[in-house]
């Protein structure tokens, strides 16, 4: 571990705002660079330093309970990326109370193999941080989320260490018609050495990757 990935791991854990947390990690990067440039050993600063979690907890204490509120909702929010290809949406729990849904074993648009195909191509592009390829296979407004940063954090949200993939779940799907259009909607566990993560995947018509939400 080097003292970007300790300072990182340390980061993670503190319950604050982002602005507060890049000072933060900006001084303990300083002092440790400082230090090791005085001739002290990454592992020794380390072990006097304490665990990430131990020193999170210390600047945790000293934050506020409202800040820390603000932060646990701010990491809600991250888990989901917007389903952005339903044009006529008036927003996310309308669509999911009151969608109009078919069975897509009967639909004209959707072939349920080419469907749970499309599903594992995703994740596994996903897992590779492929984000070229995805962003070539994405609807146009999803592009801008198909980032390592933005995926890096969604997963961090989950866990910090979800291992290599074992094993795709079974896939459960339907077609949902909103406005005239139709959109395949599967469901999917996947799981991996450390987590199972429930994945949500949106595709158009034309099977264009159009909207993800994990749990």
């Amino acid at each position: 571990m080097n003292e970007k990935q300790y300072v990182d791991a340390i980061a993670r854990k503190i319950k604050c705002t982002g602005k507060r947390k890049k000072e933060i990690k900006k001084q303990l990067l300083m002092d440790i660079q400082m230090r090791v440039k005085q001739g002290e050993e990454l592992k020794e600063i380390i072990s006097q330093m304490g665990t990430a979690a131990e020193i999170a907890d210390g600047f945790n204490e000293n934050i506020s309970l409202e800040e820390q509120k603000r932060y646990s909702r701010n990491k809600v929010l991250k888990i989901v990326i917007p389903i952005v290809a339903i044009l006529i949406l008036l927003g996310s729990l309308v669509y999911w109370i009151f969608p109009k849904t078919a069975d897509i074993g009967q639909s004209r648009y959707f072939n349920k193999e080419q469907v749970e195909a499309a599903m594992k191509e995703t994740v596994e592009l996903l897992d590779a941080g492929d984000y070229t390829a995805l962003q070539e296979s994405a609807v146009s407004k999803m592009k801008p989320y198909l980032t390592e940063k933005t995926v890096d954090e969604i997963r961090r949200t989950l866990s910090d260490d979800w291992g290599e993939r074992k094993q795709f779940g079974a896939v459960y799907m339907v077609e949902l018609i909103q406005a005239n259009k139709h959109f395949a909607v599967g469901e999917m566990t996947v799981t991996y050495e450390n987590i199972s993560v429930t994945y949500r995947l949106t595709y158009d018509e034309d099977m264009r990757f159009a909207g993800v939400y994990v749990r």
